[in-house]
């Protein structure tokens, strides 16, 4: 090989100045536009995302709705509340004592119990629902059940023990008519019976339940500390107040199978010697004659401890 062959071999293709400076330009430029070409890309796709259906304004206002809303139901002025059916009357204040049969009650279901009960006839059982017999208070110690949902719970446990009765059904009322007198009467809760009409008063006398549900305020009455004690319980200790009147009166109202009577301080001193732990135990698990949570299977936790809170604090 000659020199002239292998000097030609390796020249440079860059001959002139001309040719570099376009080099180094395009060294330059390139990256440049292959940088700007690559973000129009990524920017392209995005906005393609954007315009998608899972990426839409009503797909993204779906994804940021809340989990849950509270809606207020449209009844019409003055519309009466639906009656409760027996069977949630019986769960919520009956099964207190008839489902472990307290204080001679008949069980739920037992057939022999109440057997001579049903052939008195449905007027009879209906009677001594209302008004009480032998140690079951009237309306079962819920002042605030109406005539109409004592009788579908009364109707409900004779049926399930053999008897043939028909619920009945609720009276029909026209939207913005009140409720009958009586109706109302019966489920207005013990508070507004108190201010209620000279002659509704007169016309009804107390049931023996009510009588016996406001033996706590006759108790915390008698003495300045229970009087100072009541109040406060009742003001801090909403949630446990209502269970106390919808499901605990019907024993620790009136005392019935040796519960202790709210407000009564020598009957719940021992007790509260055991401690909270102690009663909450005996309040959720049952006790002697007392069924677990009250017999009211549907209360939580919570609630049942609420309502031993409402009880020793009318106690102390």
């Amino acid at each position: 090989m000659s020199q002239n062959q292998h000097d030609t071999e390796h020249e440079s293709p860059i001959k002139t100045p001309k040719q570099l400076i376009t080099v180094i330009a395009l060294a330059f430029l390139v990256p440049i536009v292959l940088i700007v070409l690559l973000s129009q890309y990524v920017t392209n796709i995005r906005r393609i995302d954007l315009k998608s259906a899972a990426m839409s304004p009503d797909a993204v206002a779906k994804r940021l709705k809340p989990v849950a809303s509270v809606a207020f139901a449209d009844t019409g002025s003055g519309a009466a509340a639906a009656p409760k059916r027996g069977a949630d009357v019986y769960k919520a204040v009956c099964s207190a004592c008839h489902a472990t049969g307290v204080a001679g009650a008949p069980k739920f279901g037992d057939q022999t119990a109440w057997a001579p009960r049903i052939k008195q006839g449905e007027k009879a059982l209906l009677h001594s629902a209302l008004n009480g017999k032998n140690a079951m208070p009237a309306r079962g110690g819920a002042a605030n059940l109406s005539d109409l949902e004592i009788e579908r719970a009364m109707i409900y446990m004779a049926d399930k023990a053999g008897a043939t009765f028909k619920e009945p059904a609720a009276p029909a009322t026209r939207k913005g008519t009140a409720p009958p007198a009586a109706e109302k009467a019966a489920a207005a809760p013990a508070a507004e019976k108190a201010v209620a009409a000279p002659a509704a008063a007169k016309a009804a006398p107390v049931p023996e339940a009510e009588k016996a549900a406001a033996v706590p305020a006759a108790g915390k009455a008698a003495t300045p500390a229970a009087e100072n004690k009541a109040p406060v319980a009742a003001a801090g200790n909403a949630e446990g107040k209502k269970i106390f009147e919808t499901t605990c009166v019907v024993c620790h109202g009136t005392g019935l199978a040796g519960a202790p009577k709210a407000g009564d301080k020598a009957a719940w001193a021992p007790r509260l010697k055991t401690g909270m732990a102690a009663l909450y135990t005996s309040a959720l698990n049952g006790k002697n004659a007392m069924p677990a949570r009250g017999g009211n299977r549907a209360l939580t936790d919570a609630q049942v401890k609420a309502a031993v809170d409402y009880l020793t604090g009318l106690a102390r």
